[in-house]
């Protein structure tokens, strides 16, 4: 360490943003250990405490009691995901098991839950907000659901399998990010038919980043994709979608599939130590589905039609490959490409037309403008020291109010896990002082040559406005306890602000103001966006297969015993389901990080499909009143969903907001499958 720790300093700076430009790679260690010693000493004066518990001096003293690991760990964690390197991976294997083991020893400190138990029983007795109610029955639960009720060898059982899952987790997420890492595919001048201008400059951006001469395609998303639409050579269609594919599933060391088998096992064991039949039963009990065949029933109303649909676009693409002189089956690696040459067909629409419409910039500041317009928000750019050069930031304000801190991240780098997420290097509360978040959007866009736009697929622009509804989810909170602010709701419900801020893309009043082309800077015809509007729902239930195929994959894993051979189980349960053959899962097991790279969304991946009933419902409620910024939906919308965080059940936080629960016609019906027989 060359300077003094700049995590055991206070931050000074702009917003209390962390010194990004001081902070070494050698500072987390000692950080961490100085944070661990601070947090447990604070949690067992807790504990300890002779003074009978109450609110204040159990509960409020538990949500102060980590002001240094939320600071470090903020920063860490946020960037062991969008910026990795050997030592920030060889950190994150150390730290998941002191995590694991810390969390149940706190969670099974039996003075600390007796004080908790105490409170929770005494019920109105305490003469408590409704705010404070909900922390203290949200605080008990933890505790139960973490074994806190658990005696003797049953508590060393769990805590042990929490220790072991937890480096599990990490284990395969460092093998999946290795596999996407290591693989590319280099492309010569005669490799290059098909693709459009923007899929060979960003090629070549990708070869210019490995050091090799021509084109290389990458397993990053925003480029295998592309390239699987485009290009006209099969053979090396085949050998990407294939790489593609077997990530995580290599063999040797970044074999994910030991981890996935014991992984199994665990939460198996975890469940029955906790009481429950499995571990799908176990992880529902506080979502909104409740129960697996709540679950399953929602998958199955969706899944028979989106296959119907898919089988039925299967025999059009499949006359099209035969038409081309392939005798053959229509493979997973040849979908993409004879999908888009039928969207061409039917819609007229070309990518390479549409793409200079959607610059990324543009995008951005459609999603500022609508937050604006729903919610009063502003967003001022910092010029203030980030964590990789690709990083902005911006200063999000209500009128005079500071709201927030909201980083970007879009860009794709082989430093980065792949996909789009939400973080937050700080959460809102307002415990004692007012805190304002911190909150980041990670993607992974291709990046444009040096000198030219980026630019991105409309596909892409739903991504950037899904990720900044998580982010205005996290920004609009206030509530008084972090435990309960922003994004802190159940799993199911989580998916709601993200989803449904989507519809504001497709809006046309949106698009004609920011859909403006990069060389002449007109605005998207009339007839074009009004082609792109109708080709929304085209290939429906290629997507709904692909996507309900991982969730009802999940669900089974979780459902049943742990299977010793998880490929042979996927390829059971895809085959009892009567998986199309041209498709393949949106996940495959051996990379499905949603669900082994830790507990997030096991049993818990159909949630995006659960937030979809409500999220159609929700952009209905203002279509039925004054339009898409109606102000007061905007008022309903912001109190009960955005700024509310979990201050009551997710299905009361949507009765307040729409009058009743929706059902799975709404989905269908956004979809555009309803009509499917």
């Amino acid at each position: 360490m060359t300077q003094t720790n700049p995590f055991l300093t206070e931050w000074t700076g702009p917003f209390g943003l962390p010194p990004f430009d001081l902070i070494e790679d050698a500072h987390f260690a000692p950080a961490f250990d100085e944070a661990f010693q601070q947090s447990r000493a604070a949690i067992d004066a807790v504990a300890d405490n002779a003074e009978p518990p109450t609110f204040a001096n159990t509960i409020e003293a538990l949500e102060l009691a980590d002001e240094l690991m939320e600071k470090v760990a903020g920063v860490f964690w946020n960037l062991a995901g969008s910026d990795s390197n050997p030592e920030r991976e060889a950190l994150q294997r150390d730290l998941a098991p002191r995590f694991a083991e810390f969390n149940a020893e706190t969670m099974m400190n039996r003075r600390l839950f007796e004080r908790i138990d105490t409170l929770f029983q005494s019920g109105t007795t305490l003469g408590l907000s409704p705010e404070q109610d909900r922390v203290l029955e949200l605080y008990h639960r933890m505790f139960v659901r973490a074994g806190a009720q658990l005696q003797g060898p049953n508590r060393e059982q769990l805590a042990a399998a929490m220790t072991r899952l937890a480096k599990l987790g990490t284990a395969f997420s460092q093998n999946l990010l290795a596999d996407e890492r290591e693989w590319f595919m280099v492309l010569g001048e005669n490799d290059l038919d098909g693709l459009p201008g923007f899929v060979k400059a960003t090629a070549r951006q990708a070869a210019e980043e490995r050091g090799e001469e021509g084109y290389v395609i990458t397993l990053s998303r925003s480029l295998i994709v592309p390239f699987l639409q485009f290009s006209e050579r099969r053979d090396l269609r085949q050998r990407a979608f294939e790489a593609w594919e077997a990530r995580g599933a290599n063999g040797g060391e970044t074999d994910n599939l030991g981890i996935v088998v014991e992984t199994l096992q665990l939460r198996e064991e975890r469940a029955r130590l906790l009481g429950f039949e499995t571990f799908a039963d176990f992880k529902l009990a506080p979502e909104m589905a409740k129960t697996p065949d709540a679950v399953r029933d929602l998958l199955m109303a969706v899944w028979e039609p989106a296959k119907v649909a898919a089988e039925r676009d299967a025999v059009v693409l499949a006359n099209m490959l035969l038409h081309d002189g392939i005798n053959g089956e229509l493979e997973p690696w040849d979908w993409r490409y004879y999908s888009e040459k039928r969207r061409v067909a039917e819609f007229d629409l070309d990518e390479a037309e549409l793409k200079p419409y959607f610059q990324l910039d543009q995008m951005i500041e459609a999603a500022f403008d609508c937050a604006n317009r729903l919610f009063g928000l502003s967003f001022a750019p910092l010029d203030v020291p980030l964590y990789h050069p690709d990083a902005r930031a911006w200063e999000v304000k209500k009128g005079e109010r500071h709201m927030a801190v909201f980083i970007g991240d879009y860009f794709a780098r082989s430093s980065k896990r792949s996909g789009a997420w939400c973080s937050r290097f700080r959460a809102q509360s307002a415990l004692g002082k007012e805190v304002r978040p911190i909150t980041v959007n990670v993607c992974n866009f291709a990046r444009a040559p040096e000198g030219e736009p980026d630019l991105l697929t409309f596909d892409d622009a739903r991504t950037l406005f899904h990720e900044f509804g998580h982010a205005l989810h996290s920004m609009l909170s206030d509530v008084t306890y972090a435990y309960i602010s922003g994004t802190s709701v159940a799993r199911d419900f989580v998916e709601l602000p993200s989803q449904l801020y989507e519809h504001w893309l497709s809006v046309p009043q949106v698009l004609e103001k920011y859909a403006c082309h990069a060389e002449t800077g007109e605005p998207i015809p009339a007839e074009l966006l009004e082609r792109l509007l109708a080709a929304e729902n085209y290939d429906q239930g290629f997507a709904t297969v692909e996507y309900t195929a991982s969730a009802l994959v999940d669900l089974a894993f979780h459902t049943a015993e742990a299977p010793l051979d998880p490929m042979a189980k996927q390829a059971a349960i895809l085959g009892g389901l009567g998986m199309p053959g041209a498709i393949r899962m949106r996940h495959a097991t051996p990379q499905f990080a949603h669900v082994f790279s830790g507990d997030g969304y096991s049993s818990g991946y159909y949630s995006y499909m659960w937030s979809e009933v409500m999220d159609a419902d929700a952009f209905a409620a203002f279509e039925e009143a004054g339009g898409p910024f109606d102000a007061d939906m905007a008022a309903k919308l912001h109190d009960n969903i955005y700024s509310a965080g979990g201050l009551k059940e997710a299905e009361d936080l949507y009765v307040d907001f729409r009058g009743s629960l929706p059902q799975v016609d709404a989905l269908l019906k956004g979809r555009g499958l309803d009509k499917v027989a």
